[in-house]
């Protein structure tokens, strides 16, 4: 190894131990950062060292949840893993979580990397670790002040695409009608996957739908079934455009006690598999990382048995007890994301209270008009209150209102929100807590620091 990557090394892991020493957080971007300015080259070094490569997940909702189940279902399996859990998915991040495992010979002591990507990142990102595997989840928009539209990304992710190794694989989600488009030239090493149960289709195109024409002519596109924003089983009206055969296909989803089944077929294969995770677009990714486990080689069996036993990240339909109730929280970024929270609370069995905490901070995005395409009606029919929190509070508030729904209480803040409101609800109950990505971290280190749940980083 050169003098730098040495450099880098030693700079980095004593950065991780310091951050995490002093209390300045988990060490999930700092240390890749310093060791990057020191050897630029040291992503390609490090995730090039990796016996059986590297997995890349890249999408604009679901990333964390995929790469958890994918990492917990290989682990379950016996690979050793490298993956940051944490989140931190920008190059920095990457480089931080490989510093953890890197030797001074420049060794990886894991068998295989599992890494969810920024969307802007991506190009970079897979020049540089040339990855095994590429998961493409879906586009939706999302921090309108960083991303733009999603003519932007779609253009972004052509760049990552031309970057690829002949041998890379695909993993592709065929109900994205842009990524479908997006990957037709790798059709001979594209896994596709994507629901067929008709049973929880939407009764139409949302209209907070991100995408509806054909990407090939620009004709308006006709679905035979939606099931997420404009995710579904689509045909273009003017060209011979529509959506893939599936590798995978999800044939029946529902919830038993509490446990999402997802009933799917591949390759003429039954597959039967089960998540602690629930909700539609839980069974994405429950399909996306079955997809992408299959596509690796695990046996249906294994994979199976390994998908059962992962448990929510943070933030992801995490549950946490605090004062005696068990608050539910819920990671809200996107009119998409919200939407599929909404309809996750309205469907349950019981109708508990809500708080919505929003924060404009620079990684929640600072343009928070996206809060006036949320399908909030819904909430009407919820016979519990709702209640805001966070930086914005008084703008959705503003937001219920119109919807006809009127806020049962409007907090200050994010933590002390929290505790207010937990105050109101009975000993014993619970409630769903939906928060953007600033105010899901602040939660998340006043309940670490509570004892209450771990920091997101050890997770």
């Amino acid at each position: 190894m050169n003098v730098s990557t040495l450099l880098a090394i030693a700079a980095g892991r004593l950065t991780v131990q310091a951050t995490r020493r002093l209390r300045l957080g988990g060490g999930t971007a700092l240390p890749g950062l310093l060791a990057l300015r020191i050897a630029p080259d040291f992503l390609t070094t490090a995730g090039r060292a990796l016996p059986q490569g590297a997995v890349l997940i890249a999408g604009t909702n679901g990333k964390t949840t995929t790469a958890r189940l994918l990492a917990g279902t290989l682990e379950s399996a016996g690979l050793t893993i490298v993956h940051n859990r944490s989140g931190s998915n920008l190059p920095r991040g990457i480089a931080a979580t490989l510093l953890e495992t890197i030797d001074w010979s420049g060794m990886v002591h894991r068998d295989l990397g599992i890494f969810e990507v920024d969307e802007f990142a991506l190009p970079e990102i897979a020049q540089a670790l040339r990855p095994r595997l590429l998961v493409l989840l879906n586009l939706f928009r999302d921090q309108l002040d960083r991303y733009g539209e999603l003519e932007t990304i779609v253009r972004v992710w052509e760049r990552a695409l031309d970057s690829l190794p002949l041998e890379t694989l695909l993993v592709v989600d065929a109900d994205d009608p842009i990524l479908a488009a997006l990957t037709e030239r790798f059709a001979d090493r594209r896994w596709t996957f994507g629901l067929a149960d008709p049973r929880i289709a939407l009764p139409a195109l949302p209209h907070a739908a991100d995408w509806r024409s054909c990407p090939r002519c620009g004709a308006p596109l006709a679905y035979e079934q939606v099931f997420l924003g404009h995710l579904g089983a689509y045909r273009c009206t003017a060209c011979p455009f529509a959506r893939p055969p599936l590798t995978v296909a999800g044939r029946c989803v529902r919830t038993e006690h509490g446990l999402l089944a997802v009933e799917a077929v591949s390759d003429e294969r039954e597959l039967v598999l089960q998540s602690q995770l629930t909700g539609v677009y839980n069974a994405y990714n429950v399909l996306a990382a079955a997809t992408a486990s299959l596509a690796l080689g695990l046996a249906p069996e294994q994979l199976a048995a390994g998908l059962a036993g992962v448990t929510a990240a943070f933030g992801r339909q995490e549950r946490v007890e605090l004062a005696g109730r068990t608050v539910t929280l819920l990671l809200v970024k996107n009119p998409t994301g919200f939407n599929e929270a909404i309809r996750l609370i309205a469907g349950a069995a019981q109708p508990q209270p809500v708080l919505i905490l929003i924060n404009d901070l620079d990684a929640d995005g600072r343009d928070v008009s996206w809060l006036w395409d949320v399908d909030l009606e819904p909430l009407q029919a919820l016979s519990a209150p709702v209640s805001t929190g966070g930086i914005r509070s008084a703008e959705m508030a503003l937001r219920l209102a119109y919807a006809g729904i009127a806020p049962a209480h409007q907090f200050a803040g994010v933590a002390t929100a929290l505790d207010r409101w937990v105050e109101t609800l009975p000993p014993g109950s619970g409630g769903w807590v939906l928060a953007t990505y600033t105010a899901l971290l602040e939660l998340r280190r006043e309940l670490a620091r509570r004892g209450l749940a771990r920091e997101f980083w050890r997770q």
